[in-house]
């Protein structure tokens, strides 16, 4: 190898290369596919609960049922929109109301704890991918 070749080597691997976090071709829409999946199985999830809550929910039938099917629009409004930046946070918020739904009924709040730890384990994943 010559002396020019040599100095040519060392001027490229002394350019900063721009550092991937991820081996993925694109991590921010894999990312959002995340957050929406993550939300539309607990969309799907929340509409199965009606049966039960139907049945179980006693007086507060009506409640739980309609704090359910707002849930599930929002679970679904926001899976559509997690191109935006405060959609994360939306998810975040969804969590909270589904377990303070647990004052309706218990089940809520344990679906709040289920899908709570889902959507925490999801945004780690977007933490450690999108840095």
């Amino acid at each position: 190898m010559t002396e020019p070749e040599k100095d040519a080597m060392t001027v490229e691997s002394d350019a900063p290369a721009a550092v991937r976090r991820s081996g993925l071709k694109n991590p921010e829409a894999a990312v959002r596919g995340l957050g929406s999946g993550t939300l539309a199985l607990e969309a799907i999830v929340l509409l199965l609960a009606i049966a039960p809550l139907s049945v179980f929910a006693g007086d507060r039938r009506g409640p739980a049922i309609g704090t359910v099917l707002a849930l599930t629009v929002l679970c679904v409004l926001l899976a559509g929109v997690m191109k935006r930046s405060w959609a994360w946070n939306g998810g975040t918020l969804i969590q909270v109301l589904l377990l303070a739904g647990g004052f309706l009924h218990w089940s809520l709040a344990a679906l709040g704890v289920v899908f709570g730890l889902a959507w925490a384990y999801a945004t780690h994943v977007r933490r450690s991918i999108l840095g």
